[in-house]
């Protein structure tokens, strides 16, 4: 789920920053440019774990500011296919279920992928949504969000971004998850317990 990558990136370091040590001032713009983002095909950046060299110091002419070549390595988000990851309920609608990690929201279980055999009923709580049910031994079994739920890493994207958006559309999502919980053990824990 968490991985370490290391990358190298050319860094402008501005003159306001030349005070502070190096190491703190090239971690604080590095911080700025890469956590809370995604990178394609490498992951949601979490932290910058450590910065693991710095070479060059280059001013080129008419700036006044300092490029330096950074070696430095990153703690990443990307889960690997197959993985089973606990989440809560986000959204729930007839197109099947969307779950959050809390710092990570773009996660959609399809209706396809949910347990067989299950259906959509109206949601009591909220008329914007609906509430899937499992039946399993003539029994009901809801998603409800009350209880964490458990799935299953079906595969992960990295769309292209858009060149328009609709404005009913969804935000765009640099990173988006697809899940399954149509397995055993699977789904809201108090089905399992």
């Amino acid at each position: 789920m968490f991985y370490l990558s290391e990358i190298e990136h050319k860094l402008r370091l501005p003159p306001h920053l030349l005070n502070l040590p190096l190491n703190e001032a090239i971690k604080g713009e590095l911080e700025g440019l890469f956590v809370d983002k995604v990178i394609a095909n490498l992951g949601l950046i979490i932290s910058i774990y450590d910065i693991r060299s710095i070479d060059d110091g280059f001013i080129y002419p008419s700036e006044g500011a300092s490029t330096y070549t950074v070696k430095f390595r990153l703690v990443v988000f990307r889960p690997f296919v197959g993985e089973v990851i606990t989440a809560k309920l986000k959204e729930s609608k007839a197109e099947g279920l969307r779950l959050s990690l809390g710092f990570f929201d773009d996660i959609y279980v399809p209706a396809p992928l949910l347990p067989d055999p299950s259906r959509s009923a109206p949601d009591p709580e909220n008329k914007n949504q609906v509430r899937w049910i499992w039946k399993f031994d003539e029994l009901d079994y809801p998603i409800d969000g009350v209880d964490e739920i458990r799935f299953q890493v079906h595969n992960v994207s990295y769309p292209s971004m858009p060149l328009e958006q609709d404005k009913d559309s969804n935000p765009f999502a640099p990173m988006v998850i697809k899940g399954s919980l149509d397995a055993d053990g699977l789904g809201p824990i108090s089905w399992w317990i």
